[in-house]
């Protein structure tokens, strides 16, 4: 590495080895801790200190590969984080969330149990927040601030972090690994697991009805909104299509509503949590449910690419678990799901710029999700 370049040193364990992360203008590198041989880069690319890397493989000669995390899936607790990745705004967001978080989820003063601490485990595990900071990020467009909305916000997080505890448990996923750490129910049990998912569920619900920011008639309709996300038109529906449709394919309208039940409902509830705290128009919030839409299919594509893909340790969760299930990797192969996925996030994009002109903030965070996907010949993972 040429000796003008600045050195910015992180430890990463990984693998039983120690790195340290090089970074020189468009170059990354990794190199053992105590060797001086310079490594090959695994990738050169231009604002690089913008990126999360994670080791991820060690070849036969011991050089330790990295890959951007953004690439492949919304956390990982073997992150190296060199610099903000969507900038400090969404930082300083991120970080809001995850303090008021733990504030909600404390023990508030009660003895302490197994299913508060594996509720406490599974819910405040590191993560992107993605559905949170949608709610903020949107409510901000629209003219609010995001200490009105972030019980409302935190809400939603609890229910996709429930979704997760029971998604994982052998009855379902059968997975042992998530953000990067042991799933709720390899840790602490079947039965613990599932108690702290309905525990964090109604931590959810208490959160909105209670939340002093927001008028009665918003902790209604806010209610309502997650309830149904939840239910059998949403999260639960969609996780039965998932679990029982076999691997016959259905064909890709059908793929594209199970999608929708699984990943896009909790999305779009963000941005329609957001809309009722602004007191939106009808019209408006159209144009939000359809900008969640694009958003959310294209959330699920990137999830299925990762599935197919990517590797346990790579991804922060187990992979795999998608094999005989009619998704639309399956259905499109790993070109025809790229392509469809960067036409969502386009048609994302061409519809919130519609309703909200000249936002670019959120449009920024939604082009972050999905960074390293590139064109559909470009064999990079997801």
């Amino acid at each position: 590495m040429a000796g003008e370049g600045r050195r910015n040193e992180r430890e990463v364990h990984g693998l039983g080895k120690r790195v340290h992360i090089w970074t020189q203008a468009n170059i990354v590198e990794a190199r053992p801790v105590g060797r001086s041989r310079e490594l090959r880069p695994f990738e050169s690319r231009k604002n690089v200190e913008g990126l999360r890397y994670v080791v991820h493989d060690l070849s036969n000669d011991n050089r330790p590969m990295l890959a951007p995390l953004e690439a492949l899936s919304p956390s990982s607790s073997r992150a190296v984080h060199l610099s903000a990745d969507s900038g400090p705004m969404v930082e300083a967001m991120r970080d809001q969330i995850d303090a008021r978080l733990a504030q909600l989820l404390g023990d508030g003063g009660r003895p302490s149990s197994r299913v508060g601490e594996a509720l406490r485990y599974g819910a405040l595990a590191p993560g992107k927040r993605v559905r949170p900071l949608l709610t903020l990020l949107v409510g901000r467009a629209l003219g609010i601030d995001s200490g009105r909305l972030i019980d409302a916000a935190c809400a939603l997080e609890m229910v996709h972090a429930a979704s997760l505890f029971v998604d994982d448990l052998p009855c379902m996923d059968d997975a042992d690994l998530r953000r990067g750490q042991a799933t709720v129910h390899m840790k602490f049990g079947e039965d613990v697991a599932v108690l702290a998912a309905i525990a964090l569920l109604t931590c959810a619900y208490r959160t909105i009805a209670t939340a002093a920011s927001l008028t009665p008639s918003m902790r209604m309709q806010m209610t309502e909104v997650l309830s149904n996300a939840v239910g059998l038109d949403g999260l639960v529906g969609g996780q039965y299509r998932d679990l029982h449709t076999g691997p016959n394919l259905q064909g890709t309208a059908y793929t594209e509503q199970t999608n929708e039940q699984k990943t896009g409902v909790l999305l779009a509830a963000s941005f329609e949590i957001a809309c009722i705290a602004a007191s939106a128009s009808p019209a408006t919030r159209h144009r939000m449910r359809a900008v969640a839409t694009e958003l959310g299919q294209a959330f699920q594509l990137a999830d299925d690419l990762t599935d197919a893909e990517s590797t346990d340790l790579l991804a922060g969760k187990s992979c795999g678990k998608d094999a005989g299930k009619p998704t639309l990797m399956a259905l499109l192969g790993s070109m025809g799901a790229r392509e469809r996925l960067l036409q969502h996030l386009a048609d994302a994009q061409s519809l919130w710029q519609r309703a909200v002109p000249g936002e670019l903030l959120v449009s920024t965070y939604f082009q972050s999700l999905f960074r390293q996907i590139g064109p559909a010949d470009s064999g990079r993972p997801v």
